[in-house]
C-alpha cells in the first residue's frame, strides 16, 4: 500500500492536489492555491489580470463583513486609547491598577464602556464612525489584499518561482505602505467622529463636516496626522501575513501527509478519511483550521505592535478649545504618554482591541479565502 500512496483510492489524487511538491519550496501564487504553475507562464498572463480583481473584491468584501460585526468593540477600543475619557472610566474600579490587575482591569473597562455607551448615549452610539469606517475598511482591505496577492506573485517570479518567507515579507511591506498612505485621511475622520460623546458639545455634524473643519482649522496636513504611526502599523500587517502564510502552509502539508499515510488510506474509521476533505471543495474542518490560523496570526501581531495604535489615536485627537495641540509628533507623543500615564497607557483598550480584531481577522480572511476559492 505504501508504494501506491499517491495513486490508489481514486479520490486521493484529487484530495491531495499536490499542495506541496517535495521537490519544490514554492507554495502558491494565490493564498490557498498550492500550484506553482511554472510550466505555463504564457497561459497565465490573462488570468493574472483577472485574479488581481478577485483579490480586490475578496479583500473588500471580507473587510466590510468584519467591520459590520465588530463595530461596537471598535468604538470602545478607540475611547479606551484616548485620553479624553478618563472621567467616564472613573466609575470603573478597574482604573489605576497595576500588573495583572491592570490586564483584568482592561477587561472590566471594555464591558463597562459598552454598557455606559449603550445606557447613557444610545445603541446607535456603538456604531459611531461606522460610515467612515466602512468607507475606509472596504478600499483599505481591497487595496491591501490585492497588493499583497499580486505582489506575492511578482516577488515569487523575481525569486525564480520560489515562494518563501522573504517573498511574503516583501509583499506585506509594500501592501502595508500603499494602504496606509491611501487611507489615512479616512481613518483620521473615523477617529474624530468616534471620540465625540453625545453628552458633550458636538464639533462635527457628520463625516463630511469633519473633513471640512479639519481642512479649515488644520490644513491638508491635518488629514495625515498619525501617518507616521500608521507606517509603524505596517509591521503588524507584515507579521500577520508572514505568520498566517506559515500556519497555512503547515496545515496544508500536515493534511497532505495524513492523506498519504498508510494509516489513513483504509479502514472504516471516518476519522481516517480526512483525504475526502479536498474532494469537490473544502470540508468544514479545513475552513476552521484556516479561521484559527487567521485569528492566531492577528493575535500575535497585535500583541507585539499594539502601542502604535494608542500613539496614533492620541495624535488624531481633536484639539480642546483654545488649548495648544498636546500631541505633535510620534516621538513627542510617546515620551509624553510615558511621562504622564506610564507604560500601561500604551496598552489602553488592548482587550477591546483583541476582542475585535481577532474575530474580525477570522471573518475577513474567511470571506477572502472563500471568494478566492470560488472565483480565483
Amino acid at each position: 500500500m505504501a508504494t501506491t500512496a499517491g495513486t490508489t483510492a481514486g479520490g486521493v489524487v484529487v484530495a491531495v492536489s499536490n499542495p506541496h511538491n517535495s521537490a519544490s519550496t514554492s507554495t502558491s501564487s494565490g493564498p490557498m492555491d498550492g500550484q506553482a504553475n511554472k510550466d505555463v507562464p504564457t497561459r497565465n498572463i490573462s488570468k493574472r489580470v483577472q485574479f488581481s480583481w478577485v483579490h480586490f473584491l475578496a479583500g473588500g468584501t471580507g473587510g466590510m463583513v468584519g467591520a459590520l460585526v465588530t463595530s461596537p468593540l471598535d468604538v470602545v477600543k478607540t475611547r479606551l486609547q484616548s485620553s479624553l475619557y478618563k472621567d467616564t472610566l472613573a466609575g470603573s474600579t478597574a482604573v489605576n491598577r497595576t500588573g495583572i490587575m491592570s490586564v483584568l482591569g482592561h477587561i472590566k473597562d471594555t464591558f463597562f464602556l459598552l454598557g455606559h455607551i449603550y445606557t447613557h448615549e444610545s445603541p446607535r452610539a456603538l456604531y459611531k464612525g461606522l460610515g467612515p469606517n466602512l468607507v475606509g475598511v472596504i478600499p483599505a482591505r481591497a487595496i491591501n489584499f490585492a497588493a499583497y496577492g499580486n505582489g506575492k506573485k511578482y516577488f515569487t517570479e523575481l525569486n525564480h518561482g520560489n515562494e518563501n518567507t522573504l517573498v511574503h515579507l516583501s509583499s506585506a511591506v509594500v501592501a502595508g505602505v500603499v494602504t496606509a498612505t491611501a487611507t489615512n485621511p479616512i481613518w483620521m475622520v473615523k477617529t474624530r467622529m468616534q471620540l465625540q460623546s453625545e453628552g458633550k458639545q458636538r464639533i462635527y455634524r457628520n463625516s463630511f463636516h469633519c473633513v471640512v473643519e479639519i481642512l479649515k482649522t488644520e490644513g491638508i496636513r491635518g488629514l495625515y496626522k498619525g501617518l507616521t504611526a500608521s507606517y509603524l502599523g505596517v509591521a503588524e500587517g507584515t507579521i500577520q501575513w508572514v505568520i498566517y502564510e506559515h500556519l497555512k502552509t503547515s496545515l496544508t502539508e500536515r493534511r497532505a501527509r495524513l492523506a498519504l499515510s498508510p494509516d489513513t488510506m483504509g479502514g472504516d474509521d471516518p476519522s481516517s478519511k480526512g483525504v475526502r476533505y479536498m474532494v469537490g471543495g473544502k470540508d468544514v474542518e479545513e475552513w476552521v483550521e484556516y479561521l484559527g490560523a487567521a485569528g492566531a496570526a492577528k493575535f500575535i501581531a497585535s500583541a507585539i505592535t499594539y502601542p502604535h495604535e494608542v500613539l496614533r489615536t492620541r495624535m488624531r485627537q481633536t484639539p480642546q478649545g483654545n488649548e495648544p495641540v498636546k500631541y505633535t509628533g510620534l516621538a513627542q507623543t510617546f515620551r509624553l504618554v510615558l511621562k504622564e500615564e506610564g507604560i500601561a497607557a500604551l496598552y489602553g483598550g488592548l482587550t477591546a482591541h483583541m476582542l475585535r480584531v481577532v474575530p474580525n481577522a477570522a471573518i475577513m480572511f474567511f470571506c477572502y479565502e472563500a471568494i478566492l476559492h470560488r472565483f480565483g
